[in-house]
């Protein structure tokens, strides 16, 4: 007799659970659930565990960042409420030395907090209540845009002063380097195939983030932001991302001609 189906429905954790197995590429991916929440975080293990991954939890801020400074994980899942260092002073800390995916837990309805931590270098984000098997689609999408991205064959593009090199993750303004996100630097690729052309926030969310754009969801929009404040930091520059009104966004360099 089949077994029944499990109810997690802890701190707004609320679903109704059936674990699928999963390609088994991804036995070996790592994953680090911060959350102070200790019921709710075995729970979501034990869940990404049934899926194939190989998954652990920290329930202190700055024991998490300890841990991070000694072990490698491929992808973060972290909480905003944290004893010690809250969540964003965890990203903040981390992203000084890290380019690991992050997906950040928030708030049902708390586009403050999910702006800030987009801000401050989440690849992506997840309001509560939220189901496990969303968290798992949420994961498998960062990590398929990963897999993507660490494609080699794919050839520099350079546009004017700007050059991006998918093999390497690698952007360069005027041969110095432009140090970018995971995200940021999808996003850009996205933009400069081809430069010039408007790229609506439905299109970017499907191949910068992997998901389809959800109402209200500001996500690409923080992301740009992001990567216009470095290339601001670079000083005077061509490079321009564009906001077309009710179209989407264009990336224009001031060079007639892109190479590829």
């Amino acid at each position: 007799m089949a077994s029944s189906p499990r109810h997690y429905g802890v701190n707004g954790l609320l679903s109704t659970v059936h674990a699928r197995p999963t390609p088994n590429h991804m036995t070996k991916t790592s994953i680090l659930l911060i959350d102070d929440d200790l019921e709710m975080g075995e729970m979501l293990v034990e869940y990404l565990q049934s899926s194939h991954f190989a998954a652990a939890t920290e329930q202190d801020g700055l024991a998490a960042v300890k841990r991070l400074e000694r072990e490698r994980f491929d992808l973060i899942i972290l909480d905003v409420m944290l004893p010690s260092m809250d969540g964003f002073e965890v990203l903040k800390t981390i992203r000084k030395s890290l380019t690991t995916p992050v997906i950040m837990l928030t708030a049902r309805g708390d586009d403050v907090d999910c702006v800030l931590g987009l801000e401050l270098g989440a690849d992506d984000y997840l309001s509560k209540p939220f189901s496990p098997r969303n968290l798992v689609a949420r994961v498998r999408a960062v990590l398929r845009r990963g897999e993507r991205a660490s494609d080699t064959s794919g050839k520099k593009i350079i546009a004017g002063a700007l050059t991006l090199d998918p093999a390497n993750m690698a952007v360069a303004i005027k041969g110095k380097a432009l140090i970018l996100t995971g995200t940021e630097f999808r996003l850009l690729e996205a933009l400069m195939e081809p430069v010039g052309q408007t790229r609506s926030k439905e299109y970017l969310a499907e191949r910068v983030l992997g998901r389809a754009l959800s109402a209200y969801d500001r996500s690409i929009d923080t992301h740009v932001s992001n990567v216009r404040r470095k290339l601001a930091a670079h000083g005077k520059t061509s490079i321009e991302i564009r906001n077309m009104r009710g179209a989407g966004y264009i990336l224009v360099t001031g060079a007639d001609q892109v190479t590829r």
